[in-house]
């Protein structure tokens, strides 16, 4: 058994100090007062075991680390007909491009880009009937935990700045791939980017991806093949042209957020939890990519 307070702390110390930490998200009006000094992690056993470091229980926005979750509340409503809407193949581009859209006659490549989380949104929006309010508690009730919200602020500034995912959302209607109004799809989109949590929140909201696809309530969210594909999706998709980069160094299914979150999974083993708002040049955490890789090599626990 692995010291695992010792080493999160050991990783902590040797980051905490770094000069550079990369550029918090200033095209988000709201995310550009976040602090870029803070850093926490948060790792969870599936047996229940928790260690923390840092600023691991402050709230921060999870943006594109949403997209999971309304993957994984729409895939058991939509099981099918889902794949045919959105593909599973890694982009290689920047998470908000739109030329691969228009190549492929308006199917996303995969369902972690933001013009893929705009179908899952649009999908959840024709089936629910009070989409945002039933999807927060969605959230909620994966993490047992109802301190779980938006942040209305972070949300209207997206509306405000958010013109590429307007543009993704116009051209996915053009293609006949957004059924509903693209004002309503954007709206729950641009909330659902701002729901705040913790790393210890986030720890606990991904535990079905770590246990195949049994939340930390014990009740299933997801089948064991569900939760199998969309760790695969998330291993391949999951850091939008740096997923290659992520598997290499890291060697674990995650997913990234321009509030400077990661989280990820070793299946029947953990999920941990990063945070740290400074972005690399391809909108990932600087210190959370740098410190996944210190913890999977310092425990050599990986899929690989």
């Amino acid at each position: 058994m692995f010291d695992f307070q010792n080493v999160i702390d050991t990783v902590h110390h040797n980051l905490k100090d770094e000069v550079f930490r990369g550029l918090v998200a200033n095209y988000i009006p709201e995310l550009a007062n976040i602090d870029v000094q803070h850093f926490g992690i948060h790792l969870r056993l599936l047996d229940g075991q928790t260690f923390a470091t840092g600023d691991w229980n402050k709230k921060f926005s999870i943006q594109s680390i949403s997209k999971v979750l309304t993957l994984a509340m729409a895939l058991p409503m939509y099981p099918e007909n889902l794949w045919q809407r959105v593909d599973v193949e890694p982009s290689g581009n920047p998470f908000n491009h739109l030329s691969l859209l228009e190549l492929e006659n308006g199917i996303p490549r995969n369902p972690l880009i933001n013009a893929g989380a705009l179908v899952i949104a649009d999908i959840l929006v024709s089936l629910l009937e009070n989409p945002k309010e039933e999807f927060l508690n969605y959230v909620r009730n994966v993490v047992d935990d109802h301190s779980i919200d938006f942040n209305l602020k972070v949300a209207e500034s997206e509306r405000l700045t958010g013109y590429n995912n307007y543009a993704a959302a116009n051209l996915l209607k053009a293609y006949g791939n957004l059924k509903n109004d693209v004002d309503d799809v954007l709206d729950f989109y641009f909330h659902q980017c701002a729901i705040e949590m913790t790393c210890e929140q986030l720890s606990k909201a991904f535990v079905m991806f770590a246990n195949h696809g049994t939340c930390c309530l014990k009740t299933n969210q997801l089948s064991p093949s569900q939760a199998k594909r969309i760790n695969a999706i998330m291993l391949t998709c999951g850091f939008y042209d740096e997923a290659g980069e992520f598997a290499f160094e890291v060697g674990l299914p995650g997913k990234s957020g321009v509030g400077g979150g990661i989280v990820a999974v070793l299946p029947n083993h953990f999920t941990i939890s990063v945070w740290s708002p400074g972005l690399n040049m391809k909108g990932n955490s600087l210190l959370g990519m740098q410190a996944l890789e210190q913890f999977t090599s310092m425990t050599k626990l990986s899929i690989f």
